[in-house]
Order: C-alpha cells, then sequence, then structure tokens
C-alpha cells in the first residue's frame, strides 16, 4: 500500500492531520493535472493552475464530507473530474451578464496609442491630418482609419483596396510624418 493510499485511507476516518500530509506527496501531480486541463481552455480564461489545484483538492479532501478512494489512480481520477467541474463552474459564471456574458476581451493595439508627449493636441493633430491629406490622401486615409476608428492593418488594408505590404507601408511613413509635424509645431 502506497503512502498516499494509505493517507487518504487516514483521511476517509476522520483525521485531519492526514489531509496536511497527503497535499505535499500529490501537488506535483495535480499541478501537472491542473496544467493540462487548462491547456485546453481559451486563452481569456483567468484561473491559473495553482488555484485551481487548490479549489480541487480542498473539494477532495473535506473532512467533514469523508469519501472513500480505492487507491491512488481513484484520487487522481476524481482529482480530475473535480478541476473538470471548476472550470464548468468558472465559465458558467463568466457567461452570465453580471460578470460579462457575451463581452469579449479585445487585446489593445499599441500602435493606436501615442505616448503623452507626442499625441498633442487633437487640434494640431487634424491640422496635420489636413496637410498629410494634400500630400497623399490614401496616407490620411489610412491614418483616419486605424487612429479613430481603431481598424486593424489587415481591415485597413481591404478597406482601402490595397495590400497588407503597401498599407503597412503607408502606416510607417504616415506615422513618421505626423510626428515630425506634430514635433516642428510644438517647437515653434
Amino acid at each position: 500500500m502506497s503512502d498516499v493510499t494509505m493517507i487518504l485511507s487516514r483521511i476517509e476516518h476522520g483525521n485531519p492531520e492526514a489531509a496536511e500530509q497527503l497535499l505535499p506527496i500529490v501537488y506535483d501531480e495535480l499541478r501537472k493535472l491542473a496544467a493540462a486541463r487548462l491547456a485546453n481552455e481559451r486563452p481569456d480564461q483567468t484561473l491559473q493552475a495553482t488555484g485551481l489545484v487548490h479549489e480541487a483538492y480542498i473539494r477532495l479532501v473535506d473532512v467533514e464530507q469523508a469519501q472513500q478512494w480505492d487507491s491512488r489512480g481513484h484520487f487522481f481520477a476524481a482529482a480530475a473530474e473535480a478541476m473538470r467541474r471548476i472550470l464548468v463552474e468558472s465559465a458558467r459564471r463568466k457567461s452570465r451578464a453580471r460578470h460579462g456574458g457575451k463581452i469579449h476581451r479585445v487585446e489593445l493595439n499599441p500602435d493606436l496609442i501615442s505616448p503623452p508627449d507626442r499625441c498633442g493636441d487633437l487640434l494640431a493633430l487634424d491640422e496635420a491630418l489636413h496637410r498629410l491629406e494634400l500630400l497623399d490622401e490614401r496616407k490620411s486615409t489610412l491614418v483616419k482609419l486605424r487612429y479613430f476608428a481603431g481598424l486593424s492593418m489587415s481591415e485597413a488594408a481591404q478597406a482601402l483596396g490595397v495590400s497588407l505590404a503597401t498599407t503597412e507601408r503607408d502606416w510607417r511613413y504616415a506615422r513618421v510624418w505626423l510626428l515630425r509635424e506634430l514635433r516642428e509645431e510644438q517647437e515653434s
């Protein structure tokens, strides 16, 4: 009979110290099991492997509701099932309206944010955009699509009817041109 099986037997008989002895022995295996479970979850899952292990362990080794474990394998199968239930409960909770419901996380595009010292005044940006429009209308439109409408590079390319490579070149040019214009305006 393995150490785990003996400790599980003592837990069944209501020995609270046995539960404390079990965790250090099975923790690494439970952590691997939790990491494997979480690897199959959506990327926006906020539950971490450590939290999943602790929640499952509490459910499995509740001394007040003693459970019978036939073997070490039975315990780990029950741990896997407990983790599955915790993940399902978490998903159900997140799908409720009060927890965000159908709202999905969107990654913030760092190209759409200018540092405060570079952004200048909105009026100055508008004037610079008008000057860019006189120079190159497509690049000016691209800036408006990216900066004000929040389109991605591929969405902007599609809206402009040009290739993604052309859009990326135009975006680099327009950003540098606008930054130079805004700096010159601030210095004068």
